[in-house]
This record gives structure tokens, sequence and C-alpha cells, in this order.
């Protein structure tokens, strides 16, 4: 091992596929051995491993490892006493956070976290929903799952906690949500005694800001267009820049034309790329974006 070396802690599971994808746009090569648990990231400086996000916080509040991508929810079960050092926010259903919520079967005459007193609650986060209970004055019998969580209310249990990113599964059960516990996302965080380490704290930070990167490139494209100086002025009014657009001039011909390049919110094009053409924008182009250093 080399002498100057951060071990480094990857989600194994559900999150495996788009967490080495994201480490590939992040420039990180990532080969792992499907026998193996500790993939080649592609740096000399990096050794990582892969493991349960559940197990993780423990890892690296225990130095075992110097830092990792766990979940929100893991780092609250746990009570892992660890440097949250960034947000991460993409799951195994697209970008976006996921919720821990409180849910019963439909038929139910439990409307809220008051009536669960005496009843009975499955669920993944044993501890947090304890606290849950107990910060609402209600004692209730809290039992692990050890997965089809929803599919035991009615028939087994009163209530779930579940997480979800969309809610489709637990209406597929034909559970209702009565309350949220807490959003959740991915976060990259790191051992207190790691963050502490000049040579391991660059590191950890340069990792965050490059994730980061990818991941607001995703929500962003690029348009480049051209116009007339005379419609200049109506079509930069159409952008919602990420900053101001970039104008240069082009050869003049009869008339003045600039070339316009700037970045927009993917999910606004639909709408913008048709305002601009009406405007007087021409030859449009929308292009992908691999990071985005904001």
């Amino acid at each position: 091992m080399a002498d100057k070396q951060l071990r480094i802690g990857l989600p194994k599971g559900s999150l495996q596929t788009s967490t080495i994808e994201l480490f590939r746009k992040a420039g990180f090569p990532v080969t792992v051995d499907e026998r193996a648990y500790s993939p080649d990231l592609g740096d000399d400086d990096l050794w990582g491993v892969l493991l349960r996000a559940q197990e993780l916080p423990m890892y690296i509040v225990n130095g075992v490892l110097d830092c990792g991508l766990t979940g929100y929810d893991w780092i609250l079960e746990r009570d892992a006493d660890l440097v949250e050092v960034a947000d991460l926010v993409y799951a195994k259903g697209g970008m976006r956070p996921y919720k821990w919520v409180l849910a019963v079967h439909e038929s139910s005459d439990i409307k809220s976290v008051k009536d669960l007193q005496g009843k009975r609650v499955a669920t993944e986060l044993v501890e947090v929903t304890r606290r849950y209970l107990a910060d609402n004055g209600v004692e209730a019998e809290v039992e692990y799952s050890w997965g089809a969580t929803e599919a035991k209310c009615p028939s087994l249990v009163d209530a779930v906690v579940e997480g979800t990113e969309t809610g489709s599964t637990i209406r597929a059960n034909n559970l209702e949500i009565i309350d949220t516990l807490f959003v959740s996302c991915t976060k990259l965080v790191a051992n207190k005694a790691a963050w502490e380490d000049p040579w391991k704290r660059q590191k950890i930070e340069s990792i965050s800001l490059l994730l980061n990167a990818v991941l607001e490139a995703e929500k962003m494209v690029g348009l480049k267009m051209n116009a007339r100086e005379a419609d200049l002025a109506a079509v930069t009014g159409c952008l919602p820049a990420l900053k101001n657009p970039t104008i240069s001039p082009l050869a003049n011909g009869d008339e003045k034309w600039v070339a316009v390049e700037t970045i927009v919110e993917k999910r606004t094009v639909t709408y913008l790329i048709p305002r601009l053409k009406a405007a007087g924008a021409q030859g449009i182009i929308e292009y992908p974006l691999t990071k985005v250093v904001v």
C-alpha cells in the first residue's frame, strides 16, 4: 500500500451501478471484478471497497475507511459521528432525493403517528423509528424488516416506515402515506481524523468537487446559436442563463451577426428552443455537458 492513500467505501447493491457510473463520469475509470469487493478506481492514491450502504458509516467512524458514500438514512440509523462533506443527490431511479415515510393500509383506522400507540411497525430503520415514536410520545413495537416491508401491512403489522423515491411501490401495495419522517440522499462523508489530515482532506474535497460537477452537468445543457444584432436583445431576453451568455461577433455579410452561447437547465429546452427561434435565433445547437463547476 502507498504511503499516501485514501481508503474509500462505495455502496454495493441498489446504488452500485449508478455510483460507479458517477465516478467514471467524474474522471475515475472504475473497473469492478464481480467476484471481488475492491474496485480499481484508476488512481494510485485511492483504495476502494464495495460494502452495503448500511455498513459504511461505522467503518468510517471507526477509521477502517477514511471516507465513503452512504445514505443520510444510514448515518441517522447508526447515529454516526461523521463529517458530512457533500450531498450527492442521485438514486437508483434517477436524480432525486428519497423520503422515509410512515404508511398504513388504505383501510386502516390509523390516521397519524399518535394512533400507533400499542401497535406494531415494521422497518429497516429500527432506531430511527424508535426515536421518531418517542419524540411523538408513542409506545409501539418496532420490528426489523428483512425485505418486502410494504407487503407486511396490514396482515403482519399495523404500519411500516419505508424509503421511497416515487411512492409507486407503496401505492401498489394499497398503502397510503400518513407522515414523512425525513428526506434522505446519498452523502460523501469522512472520518473526523482523516478530515484533519491535510493530504486526505484535499483528496476528499477534490473528489467532492468532481462528483458534484457531474451531477450539476446532468441538470444542464449548452446552447449555441446565431442571431442578427438587431434581434440580439430579443434572443438574450429568452435565456435564463447560468451566467450572462457569451456573445462573439461573426464575419460580417450584408447584416451584422453574432454567435450566442450559454448554459441552461435541461428541463427548460422544450419550450426555450421554440421561443429562441421565434425571437430570431438561427442554427440552434443543443449539446450535453460532462461537468459544471459552480
